[in-house]
């Protein structure tokens, strides 16, 4: 008689973790998932736009740079800039006359 009882507690205590591991897990799913403040699927969505910001970031960089050695290159050689002026803003020399043909 004593086993049965035994064998019956037991029963219930395995049945009553398993609910518990059941509810705790759950409630971890619901938190991790289904959270609209710290869903899994806002960090990835966060972390792709992190790493699109990065990747422009870099491109800014790179074009920081070409007009930064661009206007190096003008300060210290003027006839690059001569002809930058010349060219784009069509400037000239007071004793010139120019001719723009399109």
């Amino acid at each position: 008689m004593m086993s049965k009882k035994i064998k019956k507690l037991n029963f219930w205590m395995r049945r009553k973790s398993h609910l518990t591991l059941i509810v705790i897990g759950t409630a971890i799913v619901l938190l991790l998932f289904f959270n609209e403040e710290t869903s899994m699927k806002l960090n990835m969505e966060y972390q792709e736009q992190i790493k699109t910001l990065k990747k422009e970031i870099r491109e800014c960089e790179d074009s920081a740079a070409w007009y930064r050695a661009r206007r190096e290159a003008l300060y210290i050689n003027p006839e690059d800039l001569e002809f930058l002026v010349r060219e784009q803003y069509h400037m000239q020399r007071s004793s010139e006359d120019v001719y723009i043909i399109k």
